[in-house]
């Protein structure tokens, strides 16, 4: 017997009762980017391998051990996107969206590491990332957190998630950390590990990233950046912290915050979720002032943040968020080859007037379809059997059971199904709106014609 074709191991599918909640978390981050002005950009999957060795760093974990990296027909090193801040400046240094402008753009699409797959961390996983070029000022960092804080506001999921700042100064202000990180880690060279001794003299911050839990007592003695700040940097991140207040928005500053990737200056940020376990932190970034001179443009100032939707989508299912709708809102059922054929016809006109319909096909018996459209929670169903297609009619079934099931001509169905959909309501409901509005203004709160419409009975 020839052997099943499984799919790459940390390279995962998603199956219908997933996507739905998926297509929620999307429509949200659509939604909150547009709000805050960005504009979205679709960058390749692919780029030559240098955009990555440059800005991410050769000494990094990503570049050393993780990129899905080959060679082209022509000899040229391509990869796999690992991240996309790097595609995102060489797009905008390459197609002039810099030059005398200040830019927001958001992306969203997969991501690929080769590292060992587990919960919440794969080898194919998405993100959802936002970039803003031209702003110098930290009031643009601020922005940015300010619109994660609202996305996780529009998911439910705010609750046991915790922000935690840094700041990596400029570029002078690395370098002579970097220089007293190195003297006092010298001193305790023997008790550094593989990856921390090979570390040392290439990217020594990145020994203070290490999750090693033998490290930890040695990192959390050594010296913080805070404690090299120039004036101009410390002045920075005061007033982004300032900014955060001002938006009461929480937060913690961990002196030991670094981000893994070597472009970062001065702001740097993390959210971390108390429900993801050890791999609790979904969403980070912060500013890379810096990364288009190394990509060879002139000076751009960015910041941003790119957070794992995956991880995303797992919070939301632990908040019990549920999806906004559902595709079928119509179940066609069929009786015979006659009504089969009016039946098509039937579906096409509902679609045609922009009603999701769903048209059984292959048969079955009416209390089997019947069960098929409760499954897919349709509000309505159509039925139509050889009787009804000799008369050119259908019955039309609320399936909330609020009204007996009527016969209607075939010509007729989009309006039936439309008042069931989207119901009027009577001269007695507006008497009771009217009167629940005045209550509500009497109180100062807020008025909601929707929720007040699902409070009372429907016509």
């Amino acid at each position: 017997m020839i052997g099943k074709i499984q799919s790459v191991r940390g390279m995962n599918d998603l199956l219908p009762g997933q996507i739905e909640v998926w297509h929620a978390v999307e429509r949200a981050i659509r939604s909150v980017a547009v709000e805050y002005g960005y504009r979205e950009i679709r960058l390749p999957l692919l780029e030559k391998t240098e955009l990555f060795k440059r800005s991410i760093g050769e000494v990094t974990d990503i570049v050393e051990k993780e990129m899905y990296t080959f060679l082209d027909q022509r000899g040229n090193s391509l990869s796999l996107r690992p991240e996309a801040t790097a595609s995102c400046v060489r797009a905008g240094l390459q197609h002039g969206l810099f030059h005398n402008a200040q830019v927001r753009l958001w992306y969203m699409g997969p991501m690929f590491r080769y590292e060992r797959p587990q919960k919440g961390r794969y080898r194919q996983f998405h993100q959802f990332g936002i970039e803003a070029f031209g702003w110098t000022g930290p009031d643009i960092d601020a922005e940015i957190i300010a619109l994660g804080v609202k996305l996780w506001k529009m998911l439910g999921i705010g609750q046991g998630v915790t922000l935690q700042v840094n700041s990596l100064g400029d570029v002078e202000s690395r370098a002579r950390y970097r220089g007293n990180l190195v003297t006092y880690f010298e001193r305790f060279k023997n008790d550094l590990d593989r990856d921390s001794r090979r570390r040392l003299d290439m990217n020594p911050l990145r020994i203070l990233d290490s999750r090693n839990p033998a490290m930890q007592d040695l990192i959390q003695n050594a010296p913080t950046m805070i404690e090299y700040l120039d004036d101009a940097s410390r002045k920075h991140f005061d007033l982004f912290c300032e900014y955060l207040s001002l938006l009461n928005i929480s937060f913690e500053i961990d002196h030991r915050l670094v981000r893994g990737l070597d472009y970062y200056t001065n702001t740097v940020f993390e959210w971390k979720s108390e429900h993801l376990g050890a791999q609790n932190a979904f969403c980070a970034g912060g500013r890379y002032d810096g990364l288009a001179e190394l990509l060879g443009g002139r000076s751009v100032p960015g910041a941003g943040f790119a957070l794992g939707v995956e991880r995303l989508v797992e919070l939301v299912n632990i908040g019990k968020m549920q999806p906004e709708g559902h595709p079928t809102q119509v179940y066609v059922c069929v009786l015979g080859s006659s009504a089969a054929k009016l039946g098509f016809k039937a579906a096409e006109s509902l679609r045609h007037l922009g009603i999701c319909a769903t048209l059984n096909c292959g048969g079955g018996k009416l209390a089997s379809q019947l069960r098929k459209a409760h499954k897919l929670k349709a509000a309505v169903s159509i039925i139509i059997g050889d009787q009804e297609a000799g008369t050119n009619t259908a019955v039309v079934k609320d399936m909330n059971a609020k009204r007996a099931q009527t016969i209607v001509a075939i010509d007729d169905i989009g309006a039936a199904v439309t008042d069931l959909l989207n119901p009027k309501w009577t001269d007695f409901q507006i008497y009771l709106w009217c009167g629940h509005v005045k209550w509500l203004q009497s109180r100062n709160e807020s008025i909601s014609w929707s929720s007040y419409g699902r409070s009372i009975a429907g016509p």
